[in-house]
């Protein structure tokens, strides 16, 4: 009988763990992660551009779209809305993923930290 109990007990715990498709980073990490690496150029406000455009509201954005900022042709001619998968590729190495960018931004090389960034972002809203 206590042997059922604690397989059940294990089971229960395994249906609420994440799954890797649920894992969608930690949004108060990534912003300790933004703060740290990002806030120098990026304003997390409406309408705040430094060096680089405000990053609020940046995800399901199109690039080089913030009003009265100055974007490179090579982030112009990108077409591609910042989403999950957009936003991991150029966190990782943005002058990789799109030739021609004024960001001098090496990336960010662990996938847990961009996993992480990019729901603060989410959050930005």
């Amino acid at each position: 009988m206590m042997e059922r109990l604690i397989i059940a007990i294990m089971l229960a715990g395994f249906a609420f763990a994440p799954s890797a498709a649920d894992a969608g980073g930690n949004a108060t990490t990534g912003k300790a992660v933004f703060e740290r690496t990002c806030r120098n150029c990026h304003s997390a406000e409406i309408g705040v551009n430094k060096v680089g455009p405000s990053l609020w509201n940046v995800v399901g954005r199109m690039p080089a779209s913030v009003p009265d900022f100055a974007y490179s042709d090579a982030m112009k001619a990108n077409k591609d809305a910042w989403n999950e998968t957009t936003l991991d590729a150029y966190l990782a190495d943005p002058r990789a993923d799109i030739h021609g960018v004024k960001m001098f931004f090496k990336g960010l090389p662990e996938k847990n930290d961009r996993t992480d960034v990019i729901a603060y972002l989410q959050t930005l809203r």
